[in-house]
């Protein structure tokens, strides 16, 4: 019986040819009619593809087709698994998640059993795709007690502990999702507000791990927020279905919704001041992603403005900052999208990221500095602002574009003395 490669050694195999030939995964995606974030899945092991399809990876990427399979594998043969298609799989899982996505639904009680939490293997959003796809019931539970355990999963996110919130995160939205649905008055308004965050959690997690239930968790939280009325989790969300419009190759979209929630915010309060600028910082990225430099750069200087208007409170934002230094940030990471990133780096020596209040976020920014040295060409530079992100944050350096980013300066043709080593430590190739 002939024998298929398991789904991550085909995905280590074409990451690697992919960074041997120095390509992009949008580039490699193109030409074989796949998007950069289906790519970004098969490397990592979490698509599967029909022969056929790998075939044409393989040719475009030159790899032998025996490299990818143990014996020679009928034509017809799934690549990890046998049975049902891998198209009629997909799709019978986007029309689960779309079907999710148009009415909350809930799962088990608060506190997964441990069961449910081994469940998710390596990948830490995986227990919330399971949840959002299957949508089983669970009973209410006291706002006040909602409201501790939203703030303990806020707490995982934002040391970037990603596998302890993919774990408790499916317990708590099917228990506040249950508590919304019996709750009236101002009971339901707060269990509104806390739905929506717990929401924009499941949406920032799953958009690490570039998992399609981002689209989902975004969707639900917008609905939430907007049910509760409150503007400050109404920007919260809005800010994470932008990023996935982004992540989807809608750039456009993203920013006139980044931009119309902007403006229909009243700045005179301090948390409502906060959001508006990380929607126009985000807005700022989108923009500069879909190539609109003008508007990137606009976007940058008025989050600029708004800070600087403000810059004594701490804005009290849920997942994110609205700071100097979060602005400076990301303005490394507009030059790097707009391919001018020599422009950052008189920024980034001027930044003091351990200033940043969160390890998830001193993370991010070390993870914009290793992308603008990487697209320098400077390994050694490189490799050492992806070791202050593993010492920030030891899970945010194996999210999948951080296992692509080592695998491209392991693959470079300048040698970078130490960089296999970090590599098989941190997951970007076998170890």
């Amino acid at each position: 019986m002939d024998v298929i490669r398991p789904a991550q050694e085909i995905g280590a195999e074409l990451r690697g040819a992919r960074c041997r030939a120095r390509l992009t995964q949008t580039q490699v995606g193109g030409a074989v009619g796949y998007s950069a974030s289906a790519v970004s899945r098969i490397e990592a092991g979490r698509m599967r593809l029909e022969y056929d399809r790998l075939l044409a990876f393989a040719a475009f990427l030159g790899i032998p087709p025996d490299r990818l399979t143990r014996t020679p594998v009928p034509g017809g043969a799934m690549l990890g698994t046998v049975g049902r298609p891998a198209d009629e799989e997909d799709a019978v899982r986007r029309r689960n998640l779309l079907t999710g996505a148009a009415a909350i639904g809930v799962t088990a009680a608060l506190g997964a059993p441990p069961a449910a939490a081994a469940a998710g293997g390596g990948d830490p959003a995986a227990p919330l795709e399971d949840y959002l796809f299957r949508l089983p019931s669970a009973a209410p539970v006291p706002v006040a007690r909602l409201v501790q355990e939203t703030a303990s999963a806020r707490a995982d996110f934002r040391a970037a502990r990603y596998t302890s919130l993919g774990h408790a995160l499916p317990g708590l939205l099917a228990a506040v999702s249950a508590t919304w649905e019996e709750a009236s008055g101002h009971a339901r308004e707060k269990a509104g507000v806390v739905l929506a965050r717990a929401y924009v959690l499941a949406a920032e997690l799953a958009l690490k791990q570039h998992s399609d239930a981002a689209w989902a968790a975004a969707d639900r939280a917008l609905t939430a927020a907007r049910t509760s009325g409150h503007p400050v989790p109404i920007g919260e969300a809005s800010r994470v279905l932008a990023i996935t419009m982004r992540r989807s190759g809608n750039c456009p979209s993203a920013v006139r919704h980044l931009t119309r929630e902007a403006g229909d915010l009243d700045t005179g309060q301090e948390q409502t001041a906060a959001v508006r600028t990380t929607l126009m910082l985000t807005a700022a990225y989108s923009a500069a992603t879909g190539g609109d430099r003008t508007t990137a750069l606009d976007l940058l200087d008025a989050a600029e403005e708004e800070t600087a208007r403000r810059e004594a409170a701490p804005s009290g934002l849920f997942t994110v900052d609205a700071t100097r230094t979060q602005v400076d940030v990301y303005r490394i990471g507009v030059f790097n999208a707009l391919g001018i990133p020599d422009e950052g780096v008189s920024v980034a020596r001027g930044i003091n990221i351990d200033s940043m209040p969160t390890p998830e976020r001193r993370a991010r920014a070390w993870t914009d500095t290793a992308r603008m040295w990487h697209a320098l060409r400077d390994g050694q530079q490189t490799l050492a602002a992806l070791r202050r992100v593993e010492q920030e944050a030891p899970q945010e350096v194996r999210r999948p574009a951080l296992r692509a980013l080592t695998a491209d300066l392991l693959y470079a043709p300048a040698r970078v003395p130490g960089v296999r080593e970090f590599a098989a430590r941190t997951g970007a190739v076998p170890g």
